[in-house]
């Protein structure tokens, strides 16, 4: 590849890694807005609402009184403390705050874990479909993600017969995710603790990613942490919290592995962002809990809503979604060609939402992901302009 001073050879690592189809989506609608488009923006998974009053504050407190400086590697004591008391208070269980490690964003968290656990050609289970960049974070480190198709008969998700059948050698552990991206679909507790015995029983490691819960739809959705304390958990203060932009997440890991897992974060970020912990200390007053309710209500509407009305265009949505932010649909009725269709889609009608092709091979081509982030009024107008695609 050529650029101003003459030729330059990039790592095959980079060359492999795919693009992030949601993010090129996202830049060609912010084209097209600039120009003056009217675009409804239905792919990036960000909720649509601001950071609550109260974070921004404590955070804006923060600055005033000179928190800029690097934290500890694992994260300012307060916060995870605080955390601790929010796993005592939210599931019932003893998480010691040392197990607790605090990231920029739960994408640090992720290659951490990678880090730590994937030497070059070991292998990993995930989803098919499933989060796009874990692949990413095994390949650059010389892993790889092994991809097991999951259909909505497992209801997009791992079993336990699943884990023994893509088995290999070179397998180290397995990945899920409950709330999962894109499908939105859950693990129950049984379903949880048998993949977990699955895993042990192979010898192997498992990672959970939990960065949607807070935004569950169902009464319960548990924690692995409730069956397993020798599980990673990846959670987030983007999704339920809404700090996107703050790039703040945590790990919760097993306990012989945090010495290893800070030594990384030495060399990897140093520390997350000090004022984006302080400011994540006012994610667990009451006040600031009750507002992330109250949105969290907005986002189960939004889904309903959305949901009946895809349904009523012939778009087939086989498992419903319990939480997060998407709707997985199978638009097989409209286009085998999800890239082109979601091109298309946003350059006549502009809406922007995001291909199947980003989250892996099985029926990817057939697959649309829908992010619920715009208002019921915004959901209103997308589906009156998708109607003039597929009607």
């Amino acid at each position: 590849m050529s650029n101003s001073n003459g030729y330059m050879k990039f790592s095959n690592r980079a060359l492999d890694i795919e693009p992030f189809r949601v993010v090129e989506v996202l830049t060609r609608a912010k084209e097209l807005a600039r120009q003056g488009r009217d675009i409804i923006h239905l792919s990036v998974g960000e909720p649509d609402f601001p950071t609550a009053t109260p974070i921004l504050e404590a955070g804006i407190r923060a600055l005033s009184e000179g928190a800029t400086g690097y934290s500890e590697v694992g994260g300012i004591p307060e916060l995870r403390n605080a955390l601790s008391k929010f796993y005592a208070g939210e599931y019932g269980i003893d998480v010691a705050p040392e197990r607790i490690l605090i990231t920029p964003g739960a994408s640090g968290g992720l290659l951490l874990i990678c880090a730590l656990l994937l030497n070059p050609e070991d292998t990993m289970l995930v989803t098919d479909p499933g989060y796009p960049c874990n692949r990413s974070f095994m390949r650059l480190i010389e892993a790889k993600a092994q991809l097991v198709p999951v259909t909505s008969q497992d209801n997009f998700q791992l079993t336990p017969e699943l884990v023994a059948k893509y088995w290999q050698e070179s397998t180290v552990g397995a990945m899920v995710a409950s709330p999962s991206n894109p499908t939105g679909t859950t693990l129950k507790k049984n379903q949880l603790i048998a993949i977990s015995q699955q895993v042990k029983k192979l010898g192997g490691q498992l990672i959970v990613d939990e960065i949607y819960h807070g935004l569950g739809f169902k009464k319960y959705i548990p924690s692995v942490l409730e069956i397993d304390s020798d599980v990673f958990v990846v959670n987030s203060f983007s999704k339920y919290f809404g700090m996107t932009g703050w790039r703040l997440g945590w790990v919760v890991a097993p306990e012989g592995a945090v010495k290893e897992m800070e030594k990384l974060a030495q060399h990897l970020f140093i520390s997350s962002s000090t004022p984006a912990q302080y400011a994540a200390l006012a994610c667990f007053d009451e006040k600031t809990r009750f507002i992330l309710d109250e949105r969290k209500e907005v986002f189960r509407n939004r889904r309903d809503f959305l949901l009946s009305a895809l349904s009523s265009l012939g778009f087939s949505v086989p498992c419903l979604p319990e939480g997060a932010l998407y709707i997985y649909s199978d638009a097989s009725k409209f286009t085998e060609d999800s890239d082109f269709f979601c091109m298309d889609l946003l350059e006549r009608q502009g809406v922007a939402v995001t291909p199947g092709t980003d989250f892996g091979l099985i029926g990817a081509k057939q697959h649309v992901r829908f992010a619920y982030t715009a208002d019921v009024e915004q959901l209103s107008f997308a589906v009156d302009r998708i109607a003039t695609i597929v009607t």
